[in-house]
């Protein structure tokens, strides 16, 4: 399988695209495209796995907490969100797409 991460990118996105590019045992792997989305207020993300995510363009900005953190991505930034780590989208880029490489991965157990 083979493709590019910048293109077939809608011009009206009413909500997010996701796309799962590849999926292999404990490791998911996801192209996410933004545009003006954010999580809703009351919403936070509570995963049973860890993210990396990688914002190959435009940019976005994310709330953490315990400890409590906002995190402000530009192109070419990544981020690790740990397992259960609580977070939420405040925001994404309104102007042009925000395009996020997310690599989902269970946590080995020691």
């Amino acid at each position: 399988m083979s493709g590019n991460l910048f293109k077939n990118i809608p011009d009206h996105l009413p909500e997010e695209l996701l796309e799962v590019l590849a999926t292999c045992h404990n490791v998911r792997i996801e192209r996410i495209v933004s545009q003006g989305h954010s999580s809703p207020d009351d919403f936070w993300y509570d995963q049973d796995e860890a993210e990396w995510v990688l914002l190959l363009a435009g940019a976005a900005q994310l709330t953490l907490q315990e400890p409590d953190e906002i995190i402000t991505l530009q192109s070419g930034d990544y981020l690790l969100i740990p397992a259960h780590r609580k977070h939420h989208v405040d925001w994404t880029s309104p102007e042009e797409p925000t395009i996020w490489l997310a690599v989902f991965f269970k946590p080995e157990i020691s």
